[in-house]
């Protein structure tokens, strides 16, 4: 009975949360946090957490596509995770790969349009793994409906100084100067870089903490972050939409600050009612402010000086 009434709750809540959700950020990315401590936790081997978490990316897939996330991006495998025991990288090896082909060859993939590439240092990989990279790739290459990003020996750092040093290498070989070097010839030179800016960021297994994912993308479009207690292979749906509806919060209060802004600008320097209106209906219940009138303020400023 005690378990009949909490999957009950369980599921009043998931219907709570679906009506609070109102629209999908576009770019999700998930560090997959906690498969071996799920697995010792449960007195099974290392092998069986990773399978477990493999289980819980297939369903991330389908909650993305009902929601509307346009592309999702995960860690599947950090430059780190090269200093683990041969033993279970070879494990991780095998379910990567096998992975790969599996959704490669998933019917609701190409129903859906789904892209899949890896993003990372491939060449580190084995070469079984990076031929499961090229199969998946191929297969998915012309969708662009969705978009599945496979972080694989992949590290953020390593990215940013690669980029680096390939814009030095194009100074160096007079292709740019120093002048012409800007945010956009920065995003030319990152290796395989997401098309779309990261969203929201999702952290599974309790620590708080990005681990140097994709820090261009996230941190220059200041991504909303969400942490969570459950292991990667216990990520559920209702947790899927309290991250959603964090970043939700986050851009409302975002906007919302925006438009004060803008609001305290055009009363510090003037405006007409009009634009003063369409920013109020913006912002929502905001106090009164005075405002100078367009004209008004025209008619303080000095003439111009006499050729």
């Amino acid at each position: 009975m005690a378990r009949r009434l909490q999957r009950l709750a369980h599921g009043v809540y998931e219907r709570v949360l679906e009506r609070e959700v109102d629209g999908a950020p576009d770019h999700v990315a998930v560090i997959q946090d906690g498969n071996r401590r799920y697995a010792q936790q449960r007195g099974d081997d290392t092998a069986s957490g990773h399978r477990e978490g493999a289980r819980t990316t297939e369903e991330i897939l389908d909650w993305c596509a009902e929601l509307g996330v346009r592309e999702l991006t995960l860690y599947a495998f950090s430059t780190e995770n090269f200093d683990r025991p041969p033993a279970e990288r070879e494990e991780l090896f095998d379910l990567i790969e096998r992975k790969l082909y599996e959704f490669a060859d998933e019917p609701s993939v190409h129903e859906e349009e789904v892209r899949i590439r890896a993003i990372g240092q491939l060449e580190q990989l084995p070469e079984r793994v990076r031929e499961a990279v090229d199969y998946a790739e191929r297969r998915t290459e012309g969708y662009e409906a969705q978009r599945l990003n496979v972080a694989l020996a992949y590290g953020g750092r390593a990215e940013l100084l690669d980029a680096a040093r390939k814009v030095a290498a194009a100074v160096e070989a007079d292709d740019l100067t120093s002048e012409d070097v800007d945010v956009d010839t920065v995003e030319e030179h990152l290796a395989e870089r997401p098309p779309r800016d990261v969203d929201l960021i999702i952290r599974t297994g309790g620590d708080e903490r990005t681990s140097n994912f994709l820090p261009w993308h996230a941190n220059g479009n200041e991504a909303a972050v969400f942490f969570c207690a459950p292991y990667w292979p216990e990520f559920s749906r209702v947790d899927f939409l309290r991250a959603i509806r964090t970043y939700q919060s986050r851009q409302q209060s975002w906007q919302r600050t925006r438009a004060e802004r803008a609001l305290a600008l055009v009363g510090a320097v003037g405006a007409d009612g009009g634009l003063v209106r369409r920013l109020r209906e913006n912002v929502g219940d905001l106090p009164e402010l005075e405002i100078e009138p367009i004209d008004r303020v025209d008619e303080e400023l000095p003439e111009p000086a006499a050729d």
